[in-house]
């Protein structure tokens, strides 16, 4: 982890003195109006780079490529050249249309530390066990701008986590509600496209809930979207996953925790049962309606096995280390449950 990394992660770790969501209008806007394209150049300005895309990200790539298949697969319009993006393929097997399919991506919100740096670790230590019965595609970082400002948002202040299906349905007042096509989403759609049809069984995207959501990005989202008070769901204390709630693989997602359970603490619901303001549909796992419908990155293919990780970064008792082994100990769970099933 850089100095920068690190530095960043000290600030998140000193947020809960923060004042709290909604004390004060966000800086950028004017309260109850939404922002227009002048807002969004404000709060693309104001944004400054915190860490090295090239040297903690890409060059972490070159060693995989005498294992992997490391190809660029779109770059960033802005930036003169500074956001390429990689995508690591296993060798052998895609041939085979039928062969199954394993999808990990990383850094689709690029403040998301252990999502980035799990994907490269699980690529690095232990992903060559399972090329041997799956393709494996791991794309590490896929919003490279918001990876070195350290932002949720791409340059264009739009979530690439909810920009995966712009024509999804709207519903006022929910959390999870598609945005606006990005370019980091289509770079994505149009590698898959490329790869032509192939048999995809897992998906595993790789996330954090920092304390920074509650004291930028939820304040930033209503300044955004011209609400005057951003929501206040507690911040959860641990790990926890995502599930389509229409297509829940309960057995899978136990199987996700358990191992998870043995690296970092596993995220209790709040006092109303929740956690971030969704149902809990067992230990540490919450449901949401299909992230296909949501525009989320988990719905980008068809395969039956998807979640989304969220480590907690910013618990006194979680160093970087262990955030990312969390991730790494989800993606080895998720595809070990499904060999050990033959349901794959």
């Amino acid at each position: 982890l850089s100095a920068a990394a690190a530095a960043s992660r000290g600030e998140r770790l000193g947020s809960r003195a923060h004042p709290a969501a909604g004390a004060m209008p966000y800086p950028i806007g004017t309260p109850g109006v939404a922002w227009g394209e002048a807002e969004r150049e404000a709060w693309r300005s104001s944004r400054v780079v915190q860490r090295s895309y090239a040297e903690e990200v890409v060059a972490r790539l070159e060693p995989l490529g005498r294992s992997w298949d490391v190809e660029q697969y779109g770059e960033l319009s802005h930036g003169a050249g500074r956001y390429p993006l990689f995508a690591a393929r296993s060798r052998g097997g895609w041939e085979d249309a039928e062969r199954p399919c394993v999808l990990v991506t990383g850094g689709v919100h690029g403040y998301e530390t252990s999502g980035v740096q799990g994907a490269l670790d699980f690529a690095a230590t232990r992903a060559a066990a399972y090329a041997q019965s799956y393709n494996l595609l791991v794309l590490p970082c896929v919003s490279p701008w918001g990876y070195e400002t350290v932002q949720r948002w791409n340059a264009q202040a739009v979530d690439p986590n909810r920009s995966f299906n712009p024509q999804g349905e709207v519903v006022p007042g929910r959390s999870f509600n598609p945005e606006a096509a990005t370019e980091e989403s289509s770079a994505v759609i149009a590698l898959l496209k490329r790869l032509g049809e192939r048999r995809w069984v897992c998906h595993v995207d790789l996330h954090e809930t920092t304390d920074s959501d509650d004291f930028e990005f939820r304040p930033a989202k209503a300044a955004r979207e011209g609400e005057k008070e951003p929501p206040s769901d507690e911040i959860p204390d641990g790990f926890y996953l995502v599930a389509d709630g229409t297509n829940p693989q309960a057995a899978w997602q136990r199987a996700i925790i358990e191992a998870v359970r043995k690296v970092t603490h596993i995220a209790p619901p709040d006092a109303d049962g929740k956690i971030i303001g969704e149902d809990v549909i067992q230990e540490g796992v919450i449901g949401i309606p299909s992230p296909k419908s949501l525009g989320l990155c988990n719905g980008v293919t068809d395969a039956p096995y998807i979640t989304t990780t969220e480590v907690y970064p910013d618990s006194p008792s979680a160093t970087p280390e262990q955030c990312n082994a969390a991730q790494v100990a989800a993606v080895c769970a998720a595809l070990d449950h499904l060999l050990s099933t033959g349901d794959y």
